[in-house]
């Protein structure tokens, strides 16, 4: 089953994605084809714990997928951005430009 797409806040952003440590791994995700839990803890400095959490949020959302694999005896698990995850994260950014677009007033009236 597909998630459904997340619910805007009253801000009018995706809030998934817009929780600071999210809005940092969406924006890696979204530049690399995939990359790994280790490469992940070492561009955005979070605990293990940390990553964890914030992957598992994104996965559950359908916006990263996860794959985990051996490599010798070694766990491995790789991220990837879903085209729900891109989309959300393109989304987001639309948004957020609305959202802090300057605003003009007219004088007088």
């Amino acid at each position: 089953m597909t998630p459904s797409p997340s619910p805007r806040g009253d801000d009018g952003l995706d809030p998934v994605i817009h929780e600071a440590s999210r809005l940092r791994l969406a924006a890696v995700l979204n530049e690399c084809e995939a990359a790994d839990f280790n490469f992940l803890l070492g561009v955005t400095g979070f605990t293990r714990g940390r990553l964890s959490s914030h992957m598992a949020k994104l996965t559950a959302a359908g916006y990263v997928a996860e794959r985990k694999e051996f490599v010798g005896r070694m766990p491995h698990t790789e991220y990837r951005l879903t085209k729900a995850g891109r989309d959300a994260y393109a989304q987001y950014l639309r948004d957020w430009k609305k959202l802090t677009r300057p605003r003009t007033t007219r004088k007088g009236g």
